[in-house]
């Protein structure tokens, strides 16, 4: 070891012959003489410390039938032996020339260096991305064979990488050690902190080099830029439907197999998503964030919001191709275009009878079952349909809002205004 030491030290004095941090924190350069007598009178205590290193170095790995080891290093090879002597002798010798961060390895420094230059050498020979060092690359390559060598000892759930795998144990443990300093919120990730630290700043440097939006992450500004390219990489295997995310895509796989694993713990509905069960919940405490800024409505989401708001400015931005009717919400749009294809795909299994829409089936199922959910808070009536208990509670109120344009009367039900207009035109039903 002292042979090799003793070959290296010129090479080790020139490059050292740059500032480095002292104890006490002054900048300074070290001379040869100064530098050569510190390796001698650091070797004998290196070759004393690499058992105790060795011990240190005892860690869990993986073996091929799946088992966690404890794999025993009874002795260093020669560069990492040497490694541990160069970290024992100078700590963090080798500094970043751009932003003076100290590093204990060159490697480390070399690798640090390239996030500056971009440079990104090592190629991934299965697609056309490249990374800065070999072990990014090595971690991307799994992407492509699907390897996925870190298993969770609480679940089934397999990851590619270790910090995935220490991140997901986090939900089994509820550990947030990243506690944000503005408000109560905590994180498993550091990197989820730093993202909603944003919502606090306003931060968004992530810009749209195609319009003006911008984002706080990375991956939201790529899953916007498919709007602009029209990409959908995450093809069906069940039909012919892609899409632009792969959560979407699991979202969608759900419709086929039917799955539902979001559970309402108040009622026995269940959902195939996360934020439809949230929504739902909201129907049993009543919440109602989203509030209308033009008038007193509020809703329990915000897609149910922004279609409101359409009311306000009359936007419909969804037009039929078959005729020049227009609507404000898509799923509208798609349903009327079903007058013109006659398709009517949600069938009775009580009759022959089919309809255009999910919500018609429900509401005609009602009258083989005979039930009569919708109850008056004023008597003893129910209804089969919401629709019906609201124009039934108007015989309490008095309200009359349909308006003849023609004379003073009013109606309750828009019905009995269409009726009672054909008589100014004397248009017989």
């Amino acid at each position: 070891m002292k042979q090799y030491i003793d070959m290296k030290v010129k090479e080790e004095i020139e490059f050292h012959k740059e500032p480095v941090l002292s104890k006490n924190g002054e900048v300074r350069v070290k001379d040869e003489l100064e530098f050569r007598e510190e390796l001698v009178l650091s070797h004998d205590a290196v070759e004393l410390s690499i058992k105790d290193e060795l011990e240190l170095h005892k860690e869990p790995v993986l073996s091929q039938d799946g088992e966690i080891q404890v794999k025993e290093i009874t002795e260093f090879p020669k560069k990492q032996s040497i490694f541990h002597t160069k970290t024992q002798i100078w700590d963090k010798p080798y500094q970043c020339n751009r932003w003076g961060k100290l590093f204990s390895q060159s490697g480390h420094l070399k690798t640090r260096q390239m996030t500056h230059t971009v440079e990104k050498p090592y190629q991934c020979n299965q697609c056309d991305k490249a990374f800065s060092n070999r072990v990014l690359l090595k971690r991307h390559q799994m992407t492509h064979t699907g390897e996925k060598p870190y298993q969770c000892n609480q679940c089934d759930k397999a990851f590619s990488n270790s910090s995935h795998l220490k991140t997901h144990q986090m939900t089994h443990t509820g550990e947030k050690p990243y506690q944000c300093k503005q408000c109560y919120m905590a994180f498993s990730q550091k990197c989820t902190l730093k993202t909603h630290q944003m919502t606090h700043t306003g931060e968004k440097p992530h810009q749209c080099n195609e319009c003006d939006k911008a984002f706080s992450q990375k991956c939201d500004l790529k899953k916007h830029l498919m709007t602009h390219t029209g990409e959908k990489p995450h093809q069906c295997n069940e039909c012919d439907k892609a899409f632009a995310q792969k959560c979407d895509l699991k979202k969608h796989l759900m419709r086929h197999t039917g799955e539902k694993p979001y559970q309402c713990n108040q009622c026995d509905k269940a959902f195939s998503n996360s934020s439809h069960l949230k929504t739902h919940q909201m129907t049993h405490t009543g919440e109602k964030p989203y509030q209308c800024n033009q008038c007193d409505k509020a809703f329990s989401n915000s897609s149910h919001l922004k279609t409101h708001q359409m009311t306000h400015t009359g936007e419909k931005p969804y037009q039929c191709k078959q005729c020049d009717m227009a609507f404000s919400q898509k799923f509208t749009l798609k349903t009327h275009q079903m007058t013109h294809t006659g398709e009517k795909p949600h069938q009775c299994n009580e009759c022959d009878k089919a309809f255009s829409q999910k919500c018609d089936l429900k509401k005609h199922l009602m009258r083989h079952t005979g039930e009569k959910p919708c109850q008056c808070n004023q008597c003893d009536m129910v209804f089969s349909q919401k629709c019906h208990l609201k124009t039934h509670q108007m015989t309490h109120t008095g309200e009359k809002p349909y308006q003849c344009n023609q004379c003073d009367k009013a109606f309750s039900q828009k019905g009995i205004l269409k009726n009672h207009l054909m008589r100014h035109t004397a248009e017989k039903p």
